[in-house]
């Protein structure tokens, strides 16, 4: 299911005074649901073709363990910023084409809704676009490789 559609269902989700919403698409479905005043919670259940296979998990010791803006431990190699991570997985590209420019670079100024990459999941091409305006500060993956869900791909600055 497109990245946008799922944007858009948030946004119809926040308008109306729906608590939850469950679309099917083939063997694809989205439910969104609200738990409050805060922004809906997003669950997105792929085909039960085959079950993604969790990244490891490196443990450090909790004095030591950084904590991104969201809440979430932040690698301890990441700059400090806004974290943007995989809304789910697939292959990451830079660019738009192998012979285009990357979206992005460190150091880039982006505005918020700016395309910082796309993912490649089931032969849909996914626009990652940032959710806060500022400066590229790193970039976690490589055009081609594999990304998980939730897995660090820019920091904002």
């Amino acid at each position: 299911m497109d990245l946008r559609k799922i944007k858009k269902l948030i946004d119809l989700l926040e308008e109306s005074n729906l608590n939850e919403i469950e679309i099917k698409e083939g063997e694809e479905s989205v439910r969104l649901s609200r738990s409050g005043p805060p922004a809906p919670a997003v669950q997105y259940m792929a085909p039960p073709v085959a079950a993604p296979v969790p990244a490891p998990v490196q443990l450090a010791p909790p004095a030591e363990a950084a904590t991104s803006g969201a809440g979430k431990p932040a690698a301890p190699d990441l700059p400090a910023g806004h974290v943007v991570r995989a809304p789910m997985v697939g292959t990451f590209y830079a660019s738009p084409a192998p012979d285009k420019p990357a979206f992005v670079a460190v150091g880039q100024q982006v505005k918020a809704g700016e395309t910082l990459g796309i993912i490649e999941a089931m032969k849909m091409f996914n626009p990652i676009e940032a959710d806060v305006g500022g400066t590229v500060l790193a970039i976690q993956c490589e055009s081609g490789q594999p990304v998980e869900f939730d897995q660090p791909m820019f920091v904002i600055g």
